[in-house]
């Protein structure tokens, strides 16, 4: 019987093992993916705010663009990892 009681553990271990070879560092990817989108989202909102404030639109309107790129490139690969 202690044999019987030890199967679940190993095959669950074997198929969590098993899903982590299929996509490793899966969970620090998406860490990765929401720190760089926030960053991004921080970004974009200091830029409108500068924008709002009437600084110079030559140089604030590239930058927003980049910033509302990173954001749209993070959750693009989020989706991906679903």
């Amino acid at each position: 019987m202690p044999n019987s009681s030890r199967i679940p553990p190993e095959s669950e271990k074997y198929a969590r093992l098993k899903a982590e070879l299929k996509t490793p560092y899966k969970g620090l990817r998406k860490f990765v993916y929401i720190a760089f989108g926030a960053s991004g989202l921080l970004g974009a909102f200091v830029f409108l705010t500068q924008l709002a404030a009437g600084q110079d639109v030559g140089t604030i309107l590239p930058n927003l663009a980049i910033q509302i790129g990173v954001v749209a490139l993070m959750i693009w690969l989020y989706r991906l990892e679903k």
